[in-house]
C-alpha cells in the first residue's frame, strides 16, 4: 500500500518536550470490528495520515495498534515505529501504586512495542480487582483512588523510558491543581470529553496556563447507545456553517476544536471519513462563525454516573467533577 495523498498533520510540542500530532484516532466502537479487521482499517488510516492512535487498556484494541504500526513499518508506509505516536491508558482497576508499573508492561507486550509515547491514568477512579469494568459496577466494588501513589508510579514508568510522556484523563481542573501540588514531573495532557456542545472553557483556560495539553475525546457528540449526544452533528449553527463553507459538519467541529489549542481524538473507521476528518488544517473559521459556535446549548455526554455511589468516594457527580458539570 502506498502512501498516497495523505494528509500533512501538524505537530504540538508537549511540556515532556515530546511532539504529538494534531489530531489522534479513537480504536474504540460499539460493536467492535474483528481484530484483523481493525488492524487492516488502522493500516489504511496510517495511509491517510494519521499518526496518532489513541487505545487503553479497557478497549480490546492495543493488539490491533501495535499489529497495524508493525505492518506499516514492513510496508514501508512508514520509516519505522517512532514515526507512529501510540498512547494508552490505565484500567480502573490498576490505578494502585503496585499495579501501574505491571499494568503498563502488559500494554506494551500487547502492543508489541517498547514505548507508548503517551500514557494516561484513564479515570481518577480505582475499583477492586476482581471488578468487571466491562460491566456495570457495584457500590461494593469502588475502592479509594489515591492521586500521588498513582502519580508517583506513572513518574517511575517515565523515568524508567516507558511511557515518553505521562498524563491524564477525565480529571477536572481541581483534580489537575491537586496533582500539580506533588508532581515531580507534571502530566502532558488531559484528554477530556469536548465538543462544540461541551466546550470546557474553564478546563482549557486553567490548561494552556499550567502548560497541559488538552485531547478532546468524544469531538463529534458519540451518539452511542449508552451515552453520547446528537447536539454536535444535528446542530443547525454547524449545519449552516458547513452549507455555507463546503465543508462537512465534522470537519466544521474538528476546526473549532483545533482553533481552541486542543487535539480531537476523532472516531470513524469508514474510510472517506477518515479521510475527510483529516482535511482541517488549511483553512480558518471566522471571528462571526467562532461567535455563533459560542451560542450551542452546553451539556455533557458522559456524566460519569456509573461512578457515583453513597458509599463510594464520589458521593455526587458534584464531587466527581468539583462542581465542573
Amino acid at each position: 500500500m502506498e502512501k498516497q495523498n495523505a494528509v500533512l498533520v501538524p505537530e504540538i510540542t508537549l511540556n515532556s518536550g515530546h511532539k504529538m500530532p494534531a489530531i489522534g484516532l479513537g480504536t474504540v466502537a460499539h460493536p467492535m470490528p474483528p481484530p484483523d479487521h481493525l488492524t487492516s482499517i488502522l493500516v489504511d488510516a496510517i495511509a491517510a495520515g494519521y499518526h496518532h492512535f489513541d487505545t487503553a487498556a479497557v478497549y480490546g484494541s492495543e493488539e490491533p495498534v501495535g499489529k497495524a504500526v508493525a505492518a506499516a513499518a514492513h510496508s514501508g508506509l512508514i520509516k519505522n515505529r517512532d514515526e507512529i505516536f501510540v498512547t494508552s491508558k490505565l484500567c480502573i482497576r490498576d490505578t494502585e501504586r503496585d499495579l501501574v508499573l505491571p499494568a503498563l508492561k502488559k500494554t506494551l507486550r500487547k502492543l508489541g512495542l517498547d514505548y507508548v509515547d503517551l500514557y494516561l491514568v484513564h479515570w481518577p477512579i480505582r475499583i477492586k480487582q476482581s471488578a468487571n469494568p466491562y460491566n456495570v459496577i457495584g457500590g461494593e466494588e469502588m475502592l479509594h483512588f489515591d492521586m500521588k501513589q498513582v502519580w508517583e508510579a506513572m513518574e517511575e514508568c517515565s523515568k524508567l523510558g516507558l511511557a515518553k510522556s505521562i498524563g491524564v484523563s477525565n480529571f477536572s481542573s481541581s483534580k489537575l491543581s491537586k496533582l500539580l501540588e506533588f508532581a515531580i514531573i507534571p502530566p502532558a495532557v488531559n484528554q477530556v470529553e469536548m465538543n462544540v456542545a461541551w466546550q470546557q472553557e474553564k478546563m482549557l483556560e486553567f490548561c494552556k496556563e499550567k502548560k497541559i495539553h488538552v485531547c478532546g475525546w468524544s469531538p463529534l457528540g458519540a451518539n452511542g447507545a449508552f451515552w453520547g449526544t446528537l447536539a454536535v452533528m444535528d446542530s443547525p449553527i454547524l449545519r449552516q456553517i458547513a452549507a455555507a463553507r463546503n465543508k462537512t459538519v465534522a470537519q466544521v467541529a474538528l476546526r473549532w476544536i483545533y482553533e481552541q489549542g486542543a487535539s480531537p481524538i476523532v472516531k470513524s473507521f469508514s474510510k472517506e471519513r477518515m479521510k475527510q476528518n483529516l482535511e482541517i488544517f488549511d483553512w480558518e473559521l471566522t471571528d462571526e462563525e467562532k461567535c455563533k459556535i459560542r451560542t450551542i446549548p452546553q451539556a455533557k455526554g458522559l456524566t460519569g454516573e456509573m461512578f457515583v455511589f453513597p458509599e463510594g468516594q464520589y458521593k455526587s457527580l458534584e464531587q466527581l467533577w468539583d462542581g465542573e458539570i
